[in-house]
Parts: C-alpha cells; sequence; structure tokens
C-alpha cells in the first residue's frame, strides 16, 4: 500500500505503437491535448509492442526506461496516450514513484479548466466522479477496518467503503441536479417548437473553428481559441436567415478520438441540443490531412447519442489554409446540399451557408424553386421601395449584409440599394410593402 503521489506540470509523454488499429490514438493530437491541460514536456517516449502488459500496459524495459527519464528529467507527471485500467494505473505510479495519467484522465482535466457555467462544471464533476471510483483500491495507507476499543469504535466501514459510499451519494446528487437542467432544457425547447423556431446545431471535432463560426454567424462573442477543447459550456443564440427568419443556433463540445463513455454520459444535457436540432453543421478542417478520420469519429458519437439520422451539411472551414480553394457549394448526385467551403476566420462563404441551410430547412419544393439560385447566382444590385409596414423586413436586409445604401422619399417609405442574389431578389419581390424599382 502507498499513498498516491502529487502531481505537477513537468511530464513524459508516452505513445505505444500497437499492431491493432482500432486501438491507435493520433500522436500529434496527443501533444495537443497535453500542451492544452498546460504540462510542460520533459520527454515523449515512444514503443512498439504485439498487446499491451496486463500489469504494467507497457513491458519491463520500457518502465525502467521511462522511470529514468523521469528521475532525471525532474518529471513529477506520466502522460499515457491510451486507456489504463486501474490496476495497470496503479503499478505503474508504484513503480514510477510519480502520478500517472492515462488519455481519459488527461482529457478530464482539460474539461474541468474549461468548464465556466454552473451546468459544466457539474457535468465535468459526474465525470470525473465516476472515473475516480474505479480507482480508489490501494489508493490510501488507512483502509484497514477500524478496530474496537474505547475511542476507536467506528462505523465499521473501511476508509474504501467510506469513499465509495460518499462518491455514490454525490454522483446520485449530481445526476438530480442535471436532471433539473435537463428538465428546463426541455420547457425551453417545447417553447421554441411552440412557436415554429428551427433549431441549428454546430457538431465536429474538436479545434476545427466550429466557435470562430458560431461568432461569425451571431455575433456573441464567445472563447474561441487555438486549442483542444476550447469549448464546453452550450451556447445558444438566435440567427436570421434568408426566407427562414429566426432560428436557433447551438455551439457545442467538440468531439475527439475514443471520447470515453462516460463523459458522453455525464455531458447529456449539453448533447440534447444536438438530438433535438433540425439540422446539424457538421464543421470539419479542410486543412487537415486526417480529416476523413474524424468524420467518421464525429459521426460515431452521433450514432452512439441517437443524432445520426438528423440532416446534416459538411461545412468545410480554414480553405483560408488551404491554396486556390474559393468558397462554394457542393451537391450530392440528387441535387442536395453536401457540403459549403468557407473560411469562418476571413469571413468568406458565410453568406453561402446561411443560403444553404434556408435551403435545407424549407420545403422541399420550395428550396429547389426558390433557393437553388439564391445559392449558386451572381449577385446584382437593385432597388427596393419598402413601405412603413415593411420594418421587420428592412432589419432582415441589414442583417443579412447586402444594403449598399438607403435614403426616404416624400411619402415616407425607404428606398435601398441592395446587392442580392437572384433567387433571393425573387424572395422579396413577393413580401408584402415590397417593390422592385426596375
Amino acid at each position: 500500500m502507498f499513498e498516491r503521489p502529487q502531481s505537477g506540470n513537468q511530464a513524459v509523454l508516452v505513445h505505444i505503437d500497437f499492431h491493432d488499429s482500432g486501438s491507435q490514438e493520433n500522436l500529434d493530437e496527443f501533444k495537443e491535448l497535453t500542451g492544452s491541460a498546460g504540462a510542460t514536456v520533459v520527454e515523449l517516449v515512444c514503443g512498439k509492442r504485439q498487446k499491451p502488459d496486463p500489469r504494467y500496459f507497457i513491458g519491463t524495459g520500457k518502465l525502467e526506461e521511462i522511470r529514468q527519464i523521469a528521475a532525471d528529467g525532474k518529471a513529477d507527471l506520466v502522460i499515457f496516450n491510451h486507456t489504463l485500467s486501474p490496476g495497470q494505473e496503479r503499478n505503474l505510479e508504484q513503480h514510477l514513484q510519480c502520478r500517472v495519467l492515462d488519455r481519459t484522465g488527461l482529457i478530464l482535466d482539460i474539461f474541468a479548466q474549461r468548464a465556466q457555467t454552473f451546468e459544466g462544471k457539474l457535468q465535468v464533476e459526474l465525470a470525473q466522479l465516476r472515473h475516480l471510483s474505479t480507482r480508489l483500491v490501494r489508493g490510501w495507507t488507512h483502509l484497514e477496518r477500524q478496530k474496537g476499543g474505547i475511542g476507536l469504535r467506528g462505523p465499521g466501514e473501511t476508509q474504501l467503503e467510506t469513499d465509495r459510499r460518499l462518491i455514490g451519494d454525490r454522483i446520485k446528487s449530481l445526476n438530480r441536479r442535471l436532471d433539473r437542467v435537463c428538465q428546463q432544457r426541455e420547457l425551453r425547447r417545447k417553447a421554441r417548437r411552440k412557436s415554429s423556431v428551427r433549431t441549428l446545431s454546430l457538431v465536429g471535432y474538436t479545434n476545427t473553428g466550429k466557435s470562430t463560426l458560431f461568432n461569425q454567424l451571431t455575433g456573441a462573442g464567445v472563447y474561441a481559441a487555438d486549442q483542444l477543447f476550447a469549448t464546453l459550456d452550450p451556447t445558444l443564440r438566435r440567427l436570421t436567415l434568408p426566407a427562414i427568419g429566426e432560428v436557433i443556433l447551438a455551439d457545442t463540445v467538440g468531439f475527439v478520438r475514443h471520447l470515453p463513455h462516460g463523459l458522453v454520459a455525464a455531458f447529456r444535457a449539453t448533447l440534447e441540443e444536438t438530438v433535438e436540432a433540425d439540422l446539424l453543421l457538421h464543421v470539419i478542417d479542410a486543412h487537415d490531412e486526417g480529416r476523413h478520420d474524424c468524420i467518421d469519429q464525429v459521426n460515431a458519437v452521433l450514432t452512439e447519442i441517437g443524432a445520426d439520422a438528423i440532416p446534416q451539411i459538411e461545412v468545410m472551414n480554414k480553405i483560408d489554409l488551404l491554396e486556390d480553394t474559393q468558397p462554394h457549394v457542393e451537391r450530392a448526385e440528387d441535387g442536395r446540399i453536401r457540403r459549403v467551403w468557407l473560411s469562418a476566420r476571413e469571413d468568406r462563404g458565410l453568406d453561402l451557408l446561411q443560403h444553404a441551410i434556408a435551403e435545407c430547412l424549407l420545403p422541399e419544393g420550395q428550396a429547389v424553386d426558390a433557393m437553388t439560385p439564391a445559392v449558386s447566382g451572381a449577385p446584382q444590385t437593385c432597388q427596393l421601395r419598402l413601405s412603413l409596414d415593411a420594418a421587420r423586413l428592412r432589419d432582415r436586409l441589414f442583417e443579412w449584409k447586402v444594403v449598399r445604401h438607403e435614403s426616404t422619399n416624400e411619402a415616407g417609405e425607404w428606398l435601398v440599394d441592395i446587392d442580392i442574389s437572384p433567387g433571393l431578389l425573387d424572395y422579396l419581390g413577393k413580401q408584402k410593402g415590397c417593390t422592385i424599382n426596375k
């Protein structure tokens, strides 16, 4: 029995290459995760094995190599780019005499740093406790049953049993509080459904630019950074779309390879916004060479939470990092929109995305007849005459950022010069109080 070592920021990273491709983790992503957690890398240790060792996960030779590197570099933390069993983690700590963290523990630590809202903190604590509950055995030196005698009689529990009971009680309490959060979210969703407000959800791999795109579309100003799991707390904002009107856009937590099931369960309140959405915007880093694997990982999580049947548009972001790639819309063989290529950081192609969303949300016949030109047609300049009862339509024109100049005539009507696509111009011509001046 031993006391678990104290943790620090000086870390030795361990990455083992197994022949089983299903257990492979990305090394570059591992380094990004470590940097996001705030650790300083002393050295990276790599190796190859046919299969994990049941006791130490690695062989005794590699174990001694890591122990020597940690001692020479004064490292107080060893991080594995793999999932360790509680027994393996415990045996490694006892032999290395420093804290050992696996991939799941590393992700949980990042989540704990990023959570800001009350709900986010509850979800992170729940995931941490579920992870900790499997790692209590032999983590203390005082697990012996309390002795009898005057002043020594106790409840008859070992310290381990007491810890398990306290953790179990806390998990039940967190689940009850998160259930109330789910009920509150469901009430808000019912109100939106009654008012026929559509809901969109941004999904995708972590660090693909979801929050940057969210800010550009809504002006929300949520935290966005070039780091993994910059967003943990869900954010909802209203967005006005051509021919649709107001919708709700939700920014959600990013996914990652082999996302632990405990995290998926703990973040159910957040992920419900995805399950209940009318349309998913699957944001993809177009510059990432491993994007196809990331797409598969995201779709696997969507299947796990029951959101795989929801229509989605693939948003190929970061085209500013590609050569000779302009914003454009890619369609499937049946004519439906499949992908939109854009750059959220440079605000290029967002108009195409808004029109694409509108086409997907409109009834099928209307989308094909009215909105297809709006996505593919070249903008043209014209003037609109808006009556006083078309004030809401005037506001939308400014929200769409198509207004070049505005004036009024003697009757008090608005004369608005705009640059707009043919399909959307046809839509405006059908609106009450709007006349197109030839």
